[in-house]
């Protein structure tokens, strides 16, 4: 409360700090496990836009506050209140989920992963360039148990990012797996502890900034075939999984899925 109006201080959703030529992006929401509103939303894409516009910044590290979690995806109690998830400025909103996974940049990003990432929090992972994870962290894409998919880009880069076999076996189960097993697969750089993880964060930031910036800049943008700030070899994929997930929102296992889960009870699928 403020002391002089007796009135809640707002709390900014995300927090963006620069530290000589790294950005750290904070979704600031630990409350609500660092869940995405429309708010986060439009806050880590304009930190990205800042970052890509600023010549100083030559790392971005992007992670979520608290030790709990560092993104439980989607807000669904805002959505179920009937809030947006996205803005409605249509740039705004073509950036993806999060402002953050159609949002690529030619400043390396490294995911500071500081708890559980299951859903959208592993969108964002497999979005980052880099990953550091703490030893407790979980990824997993649980949507097929909700009834729903991994339609943040989840679905078809996960199996770009790790074994096929391995990748399509996590697509189906919806399981979620370790940050040590994720190191194991090649999706997470490093596991350290908690107390650890933003040094570890900024030291790998800092060993790419002190290279030469533009060339850093143009070997990712050949790495990811990124042209006119699009991911030209996903369009495809893209426009794919914009496919799917409207045909999907439309089944009734795709209302029973969250109902099920709201209500605390297993799911009757229907296939239908």
């Amino acid at each position: 409360m403020s002391e002089v109006t007796g009135s809640p201080v707002p709390v900014e959703p995300v927090l963006v700090e620069q530290r000589g030529h790294v950005l750290l992006i904070t979704i600031n929401r630990p409350q609500a496990r660092n869940a995405v509103n429309a708010a986060v939303h439009i806050g880590i894409g304009e930190a990205l836009e800042r970052a890509e516009a600023d010549p100083e910044i030559r790392a971005v590290i992007l992670t979520g506050a608290g030790d709990k979690a560092f993104c439980a995806g989607a807000d669904l109690v805002a959505l179920s209140r009937g809030e947006r998830l996205a803005p409605q400025d249509k740039v705004q909103a073509g950036w993806g989920f999060a402002g953050f996974v159609q949002h690529p940049i030619s400043k390396p990003v490294i995911a500071a992963v500081n708890g559980f990432a299951l859903g959208g929090g592993t969108e964002l992972a497999l979005a980052s360039d880099l990953v550091i994870a703490v030893e407790t962290a979980q990824f997993g894409l649980p949507e097929v148990k909700r009834g729903i998919m991994a339609a943040a880009g989840g679905a078809f880069r996960l199996m770009q990012q790790v074994p096929p076999k391995i990748a399509m076996e996590y697509l189906m189960t919806g399981e979620p797996f370790s940050a040590a097993h994720a190191a194991e697969l090649g999706l997470v750089n490093k596991v350290v502890p908690a107390d650890h993880l933003l040094d570890e964060a900024f030291a790998l930031a800092e060993r790419i900034a002190a290279n030469a910036p533009l060339s850093v800049q143009a070997s990712k943008r050949i790495a990811l075939q990124i042209s006119d700030h699009q991911r030209a070899a996903e369009d495809s994929f893209w426009a794919h999984n914009a496919a799917e997930m409207r045909a999907l929102m439309q089944s009734e296992d795709a209302r029973e899925g969250p109902r099920a889960f709201a209500e605390k009870r297993a799911p009757v699928w229907k296939a239908q």
